[in-house]
């Protein structure tokens, strides 16, 4: 009888764990999982495209640092030669985050105008480490929770801006390529300078 009430009791504490974990928000858990040793800096390849420009430039070699301060937390990615700070993103950052192969591009909104970082990352599970870094330093719980409008309409302004951005880039891309075709078909055309110059 007593075997059976310690079963039982073992039972109930076990489905209340259960509960309890189940109940505890996802970007808490997610917290905890970054605060785990080996967890914070992720090696990376960093490369920057500049507002107005359609090109990606090469910064070198860095690394991506966790930093968790309370309740809040900012992903830092710094030189891993001179530990220079590249830059930094946090909740106050207006940036949105994609995975595209073993890359992580973040398109980061200033105004009008956007500054581009793609983070190259060893390997898959890298890769998903440092997205998930990213959005959880970024993610305006505070905002969330006391307006849920004004942070529908932040989400939807930083989306606006960079699909903007983006078009422009293809449309400069687009027109760069026409002028090279005439360029092209126009040398082709003209005779060549020595043959004219014989002829006359």
């Amino acid at each position: 009888m007593g075997d059976r009430m310690d079963v039982e009791a073992t039972n109930v504490s076990h489905r209340q764990n259960q509960e309890d974990f189940q109940n505890i928000p996802a970007a808490v858990l997610n917290t905890q999982a970054a605060q785990q040793p080996g967890f914070r800096d992720i090696p990376v390849k960093v490369h920057i495209r500049r507002p107005d420009k359609d090109t990606w430039s090469y910064l070198g070699r860095g690394v991506a640092s966790h930093e968790v301060s309370g309740q809040a937390s900012r992903v830092v990615i710094r030189s891993a030669s001179t530990n220079k700070v590249w830059t930094t993103f946090g909740e106050g950052s207006e940036v949105q985050a994609e995975k595209r192969g073993n890359f992580v591009v973040i398109g980061c909104v200033d105004g009008n105008r956007v500054v581009s970082w793609s983070l190259n990352a060893l390997n898959n599970n890298d890769t998903l480490r440092l997205l998930a870094m990213v959005e959880l330093a970024c993610y305006k719980s505070r905002t969330l929770t006391t307006d849920p409008r004004l942070h529908t309409k932040i989400r939807r302004r930083i989306e606006r801006v960079i699909r903007e951005d983006r078009r422009k880039r293809h449309k400069r891309r687009k027109d760069q390529d026409a002028m090279v075709d005439a360029f092209a078909k126009h040398s082709l055309s003209e005779p060549p300078r020595e043959a004219s110059m014989e002829e006359s």
